[in-house]
């Protein structure tokens, strides 16, 4: 991945926070604040993550539901394993 060299000002008092934080999560300035943006890019988009969990938690209830009523279908519990193996 190519990394872009920036210059930006920031206050005093923050730099000292960034700057303890980067130190405690024993982690460069550059590191933290890359960290930071994403973390912020996340959530500015947090429908595309949320609309992935909710159809997965209703794909994982509707299994779960069948696993309940149908008692011990092993073919079911085979579906339901990849199921979560493919949401890893």
């Amino acid at each position: 991945m190519e990394s872009k060299r920036i210059q930006i000002r920031i206050p005093a008092y923050l730099l000292d926070q960034i700057d303890s934080l980067a130190q405690e999560n024993e982690i460069n300035r550059s590191q933290f604040i890359q960290n930071c943006i994403q973390v912020y890019i996340m959530e500015r988009e947090p429908h595309c993550l949320q609309e992935k969990l909710r159809v997965g938690y209703q794909i994982m209830a509707d299994l779960n539901l069948k696993l309940a009523e149908e008692d011990n279908d092993d073919g079911l519990l085979e579906h339901y394993e990849r199921q979560l193996a493919e949401a890893e």
